[in-house]
């Protein structure tokens, strides 16, 4: 029943909250990131419930399928962030400028803040993007392969990557 209603959910991300998008590419995107997510929270609940007994099934199964889920999460999030960026950084730098002289100043330096909360974004989705890479099975691109301060580094930059986006918020920028 829960899958039902994350399915509902993504669904709804793409009629509701993300209508006022008006790029499609991120609206699916959304959509799609959204169902990652809401696959990614029974298949970890199961592969935690096999570890602790509960369910006989096998655990490697389903912590695999669940870091999938969360890798594909991240790499569309990525994604996300990188258009998004590119797309702002286009209007501010169009050629008619049109829309970037127009801005008041508030709102240039708005849209500059995030541009930055994006590139943010994208860093701290490829950290854990390499990080949730490492956890699938042996042989899947990099999985296994990381020493144990390259992983410490990956879980680093995620951190780094929250608190500068709280100092921005600090400095009055508008990141929405």
């Amino acid at each position: 029943m829960a899958l039902l209603n994350g399915l509902a959910s993504a669904l709804e991300s793409y009629r509701g909250r993300d209508r006022l998008e008006e790029d499609v590419f991120i609206r699916w995107l959304s959509v799609l990131s959204n169902m990652a997510d809401q696959l990614y929270y029974p298949c970890e609940h199961v592969a935690w419930a096999a570890d602790a007994k509960v369910l006989q099934v096998d655990s490697a199964r389903w912590w695999t399928l669940s870091t999938a889920f969360w890798s594909l999460s991240l790499l569309l999030g990525a994604v996300k962030s990188l258009w998004t960026m590119l797309k702002l950084r286009q209007k501010l730098r169009s050629p008619t400028g049109h829309f970037a002289s127009q801005l008041p100043r508030s709102k240039w330096r708005a849209v500059e803040a995030r541009i930055w909360s994006e590139a943010l974004t994208l860093l701290s989705n490829l950290a854990d993007l390499a990080n949730a890479v490492h956890w699938l099975p042996p042989g899947v691109l990099w999985a296994g392969c990381f020493p144990p301060w390259l992983k410490k580094t990956c879980v680093c930059v995620d951190h780094t990557q929250a608190w500068c986006l709280w100092r921005l918020g600090l400095l009055g920028l508008e990141l929405t």
